[in-house]
């Protein structure tokens, strides 16, 4: 199931909880003097305990004394241990790595939040207060670098499972440093729904969103991990250039759909302020009718009325009112999710709210951390509404109304 690589993203960050921690946090309450002297008597590993009056040659190590460090523990904060030294240097804890510097389920912790939209920066600042040491940006970066593997295995992941019917394309741009730059830098976004109305993203990827160069190598790329192109029928998008050409190349057995969101605004920036209220109510019966005939009607209304006003705006739509009005050719019940991309445009809204707080994404590989993370619980939750799902009533009220 493509939902496997939940686990794996979070592996990394340390679901592994200690054994010998849980039980340090419960021996808390019975104080530090307490703790402390428990945990130096119960160190596991320390497999150099030698008889100062052994002389075998392969005994010939002795116990050294004590060396003091700071350890943080998760719910305690960070305390001062004394670890064993041995006179040749070969001892090890099994409990606490050489170089670590707090438990490892904190890095769990560290990585939710960086997930969660704070900025590696903002993490350090929370960092003395949540978890009791400070951790710095530097660190902050090391810990999430170490999901990343697990967020290119998922990003890129195998569509031959999927049957894919519908493909919903977009783009969304970021503030990214770049270099020593800041630029903005476009997501492109491609959404597709399985015959099984199960909804998953198919691609995220960086590139120019006006380049049907890109766009053609997205859905080679796609291709080549295994989506069918042949069970592909419909392609959901605005206007952007070169996007329908190449799309109709590559998926050749599949129509297109123009988003009419996207065809409404095109129009309307071609009409007078005063007048868009009535242009708006026009172009509403074109989309909004109850069978393609009505619709029809309703585009030959338009063209008659607003010919000679505003010639420029009924060209605009006579250009795509054939891709406008391919969702009639689907099943009813789908016609209101296939009219337009509002499924990537909620996806890029959500994309914007957990990255507010960074203003800047620091360059390609965090932003696929941040948007990946999103993107994967946004897929998990829409296991619960099936594409195109409507309560039933408001579907027979939208019906009555359109009627009348």
């Amino acid at each position: 199931m493509p939902w496997a690589s939940l686990p794996m993203m979070l592996a990394v960050a340390g679901a592994m909880s200690s054994r010998s921690f849980s039980l340090l946090r419960s021996m808390w309450g019975r104080g530090p003097w307490f703790v402390s002297n428990m945990w130096t008597k119960t160190r596991p590993g320390a497999k150099v305990s030698k008889v100062s009056g052994d002389t075998s040659a392969e005994k010939r190590n002795y116990r050294n004394g004590y060396y003091t460090r700071s350890y943080t523990v998760k719910g305690i904060g960070t305390v001062k241990i004394e670890v064993p030294r041995d006179r040749l240097g070969e001892f090890s804890s099994q409990l606490i790595g050489r170089y670590d510097r707090y438990e490892k389920i904190l890095k769990k912790d560290i990585v939710l939040m960086f997930l969660s939209g704070i900025s590696t920066r903002g993490v350090s600042l929370l960092s003395k207060e949540l978890i009791g040491r400070s951790v710095s940006a530097a660190e902050v970066s090391n810990v999430t670098g170490e999901i990343s593997k697990g967020i290119e295995t998922w990003r890129t992941r195998r569509l031959d499972e999927f049957k894919v019917k519908y493909m919903i394309m977009d783009g969304v741009n970021f503030s990214m440093r770049v270099h020593r730059s800041i630029e903005k830098i476009p997501m492109l976004i491609v959404i597709g729904v399985t015959e099984s109305q199960e909804r998953l993203f198919l691609c995220i990827q960086k590139g120019a969103k006006d380049s049907a160069t890109t766009w053609r190598e997205i859905f080679k790329d796609m291709k080549g991990r295994g989506l069918d192109p042949s069970g592909v029928r419909l392609g959901i998008m605005d206007g952007l250039t070169g996007l329908e050409k190449v799309f109709k190349e590559e998926f050749p057995q599949a129509k297109v759909q123009r988003c009419m969101v996207h065809v409404t605004k095109n129009v309307l920036a071609k009409v007078t302020q005063a007048m868009r209220p009535q242009v708006t109510d026009s172009l509403s019966d074109i989309f909004n009718a109850s069978n393609k005939e009505r619709s029809w009607n309703s585009y030959k209304a338009f063209y008659e009325a607003y010919e000679r006003i505003f010639p420029s705006a009924v060209r605009s739509l006579e250009s795509c009112i054939d891709s406008c009005l391919t969702f009639f050719s689907f099943p009813e019940e789908e016609w209101r999710s296939l009219r337009t991309t509002n499924l990537v445009e909620r996806v890029n809204k959500e994309f914007k709210r957990r990255t507010k707080p960074m203003e800047i994404l620091a360059g390609e590989e965090p932003a696929y951390k941040i948007l990946c993370f999103v993107a994967l619980r946004m897929e998990l939750g829409w296991r619960c509404s099936p594409f195109g799902q409507k309560l039933s009533g408001i579907a027979s009220l939208e019906k009555f109304t359109q009627d009348t």
